[in-house]
């Protein structure tokens, strides 16, 4: 029988406000339980029926979303998505959102949504080798923009770089609509075996489950919760809700844990991230059907006094949750003192399909004049409760407006200048002040770092045939919340095709795509529409690409005093390269006299709705033109065969910032060399400046050798894919030919104003 305890406040409305329990919702909690919740109870209730745990606003839609594919081993619902990758090995990805933390304190809030990231990934039994970020924050002159953006980098490159994975690459934007909610989206792929994936279930009946890793305090309580609300002004003075990381005990929970796969001892392992033992306990015994007994008495802590309620709700870091097969308790307890991780059997495994909680009031085992352990049951839950029968609400959705019309663009009258300030914004610039705080090639793999479309990173792991294989995998990430602000399906079907391009650009086949869908309060129909748009718009172009999504996050209530963020459905995607030889980068090499030609149509100022230059001129207006997602494929493929048959020198996906920036970015990017260019465009005015400033999807920016150039055209024309020569590889300038007239930049200062797009936010 439940006990509530001595201290335990009554349950009021007030009560059920401050846990963001709906009085709906307390209903199904007293159908559930056939009588009222302890204060215990109605803490893990909150927790695993939050927006972040329970995904009671998204499930509906996110079953829309195509997860299967003959290379996935495990989609959506575990820690990490799976993906084959030959010769018995495959690679493990996922990315999650640590926003609001972030937000609150942007040092230890972008740390430990780095440590999450990666504990998801190693809890499959993969070893972590590349780690990338999704960045949103406020407009540039925002007076917290310096401090948030600083602290966010110092918190990504202090626990990355002292745990030793590298950042090999990512993306920032600025925009108004963040300005009082950060974006903070965390990537990390590892290689697993095949026989040797680890799942988050709490397997076998009479099995011990074992606590591991650090300590619990009070830090995090409630961190699900926060995650799952809006702010107001009052919001970052919610500290309390802060997780701490600790990289130095991430990186020997790390390899704790991978000793532990090794010896083939464990039944079920599960990451204690968001709401902590409540989750990590919950969501392993709903996996495998079961139910689970745990005695809180057993739990190791460096908090003293500590309550029930706080040690199921504390997000302390770098914890794991066990399941050892029998009799091999011993060999756990014996490699955690190894690595000098704490390790308690805390519980056992049922077959009552519930979730029942042991404590002794009172009892602190970092007293020594407490009370001797007389353990009560503080919580007794339905598993299912808690898990299959959460809340599922189909949100209503709205009508959405259509966009005002796009006001005419006067042209440039001084292109050298317009494109100089144009490759100097923030959101277009060099991110060498970012990427120059991150290790990104430690432990000697990566191939390709930050700065060209996808980074490259070589494996060398031992197959389930203990045979060793070497492996090339390519990462991007993607998102334009600009886009999908105007029209959120084609926005979200732009970034699948961009970050698909991108590793297309990188000689790398896509294989799989975890996504970050980042959006407002899903109780506002408008909202809801735009995230019931999206989906539809990442199915459609996952559908047509041939790429699955395999892992995800939804991070709701992205909003401040009812600002919403832009809809950011960001998406990282995995790519696989067959041979060394086929990576290709994004730059023009300058011992070479090549072609430059484009793949794809010359664009229009049909497509300046929601580009850089059309914002910094009349602001976020206009309608966007469809993606031909047919074509996009087309396109991909016949770039992936043009690497393969070697006629390509460079490749550079023309995005963000268009044909200009792909331009500039294909001279200079190149953190050691540049390599100037002779262009051609047979536009004058408006024209010109819609071919250089205008960002129509579905395009590439290549280079090639004289003689291949033929042969490249006859395999454009049979992929019905146009092709353009537009310039030669020459020189120390950028020199672009209009209609009329020749404009000559020279590389150094290209380089100076991608270079200082950063340095009016955080200085020089």
């Amino acid at each position: 029988m439940v006990q509530p305890l001595p201290n335990d406040p009554p349950v009021t409305e007030t009560l059920l406000r401050s846990h963001k329990v709906s009085a709906s919702e307390y209903e199904r909690i007293l159908r559930a339980l056939g009588r009222e919740p302890t204060f215990t109870e109605l803490g893990v209730f909150s927790v695993m029926w939050s927006e972040h745990c329970s995904y009671k606003s998204s499930r509906f839609h996110l079953r829309r979303l195509p997860t299967k594919g003959p290379r996935v081993i495990q989609g959506p619902g575990e820690n990490a998505g799976v993906v084959d990758i030959g010769d018995g090995l495959a690679a493990v990805s996922k990315m999650e959102s640590h926003n609001h933390p972030s937000f609150i304190e942007p040092h230890q809030g972008a740390a430990t949504g780095v440590g999450g990231i990666l504990r998801d990934v190693f809890t499959m039994g993969a070893r972590p080798f590349a780690s990338l970020n999704s960045l949103r924050f406020g407009r540039p002159d925002h007076p917290r923009t310096p401090e948030l953006l600083r602290g966010v980098v110092e918190g990504i490159g202090g626990y990355g770089n002292c745990i030793g994975v590298p950042t090999v690459g990512g993306e920032v934007q600025f925009d108004t609509r963040y300005d009082g909610n950060i974006l903070v989206n965390a990537f990390t792929c590892g290689i697993a075996r095949t026989d040797r994936i680890f799942y988050g279930r709490a397997t076998g009946i009479g099995y011990s489950i074992l606590y591991i890793g650090a300590k619990t305090g009070r830090d995090g309580i409630h961190g699900a919760t926060m995650a799952s609300d809006e702010f107001s002004n009052e919001g970052p003075s919610q500290r309390p809700t802060m997780q701490v990381g600790d990289p130095f005990m991430g990186k020997l929970l790390l390899e704790g844990c991978l000793e532990l796969f090794s010896q083939d001892i464990l039944e079920g392992i599960q990451d204690m991230g968001a709401a902590g033992l409540t989750s990590s306990s919950v969501e392993m015994a709903g996996r495998a059907k079961n139910g689970i007994e745990i005695d809180l008495d057993k739990v190791p802590r460096r908090a003293r006094n500590m309550q029930p309620y706080e040690l199921l709700l504390s997000e302390s870091q770098e914890r794991m949750l066990l399941v050892a097969k029998p009799g091999q308790e011993h060999r756990v307890f014996e490699i955690c003192k190894k690595w000098e991780l704490d390790a308690a059997i805390i519980g056992v495994v049922t077959n009552t399909g519930r979730w029942v909680v042991r404590a002794t009031p009172d009892f602190d085992p970092l007293d020594p004049r407490g009370k001797s352990p007389a353990a009560v049951v503080v919580a007794d839950i339905p598993i299912d409760a808690l898990t299959d029968d959460a809340p599922v609400y189909e949100r209503p959705c709205g009508e959405r407006a259509e966009p005002s019309a796009l006001p005419f663009l006067r042209p440039t009258t001084d292109l050298p200048q317009a494109i100089l300030e144009h490759v100097a914004s923030p959101n277009l610039g060099s991110r060498q002040w970012i990427w120059r705080q991150f290790d990104s090639i430690v432990r000697g793999g990566t191939w390709q770092g930050p700065g060209s479309d996808a980074a490259v990173v070589h494996v060398r792991a031992e197959g389930k045939d203990n045979q060793l294989y070497d492996k090339w995998l390519a990462f991007a990430v993607d998102c334009n919340g600009r886009y999908c602000e105007l029209d959120p399906r084609e926005g979200a079907k732009m970034a699948v095709a961009e970050v698909c391009r991108n590793l297309v650009c990188s000689g790398a086949e896509p294989i799989g795509i975890t996504d970050c869908l980042n959006f407002g309060n899903p109780e506002k129909p408008d909202v809801m529409t735009s995230f019931r748009d999206a989906i539809d718009g990442l199915a459609e172009a996952c559908l047509a690409l041939g790429v699955p999504i395999v892992s995800g996050n939804v991070s709701l209530y992205n909003e401040t005093d009812g600002q919403p963020i832009l809809p950011t459905p960001s998406v990282a995607a995995v790519g696989q390269i067959v041979k060394p030889e086929n990576i290709t980068r994004a730059f023009f090499r300058p011992d070479k006299s090549d072609t430059i030609l484009l793949l794809g149509e010359h664009t229009t100022a049909l497509h300046f709705p929601g580009s850089e230059y059309a914002c910094a001129r009349v602001g976020l207006k206009g309608k966007l033109v469809p993606i031909d997602l047919a074509f996009e494929g087309r396109l991909q493929t016949l770039l992936l065969n043009l690497i393969e048959a070697q006629l390509i020198e460079s490749a550079h996906d023309v995005s963000d910032g268009g044909l200009a920036c792909a331009l500039v970015e294909s001279c200079v990017a190149h953190p050691e060399t540049s390599a100037g260019a002779f262009v051609s465009l047979p536009f004058a005015g408006e024209a010109l400046d819609a071919a250089l400033f205008a960002e129509g999807p579905s395009r590439i920016l290549i280079s090639v050798r004289d003689e291949h150039v033929a042969r490249l055209s006859d395999l454009a024309a049979e992929a019905a894919i146009p092709v353009q020569v537009v310039g030669k590889v020459s020189g120390d300038t950028l020199n672009i030919s209009g209609d009329a007239a020749t404009w000559s930049i020279s590389l150094t200062d290209l380089r100076r104003a991608r270079e200082g797009c950063l340095f009016p936010i955080v200085g020089e």
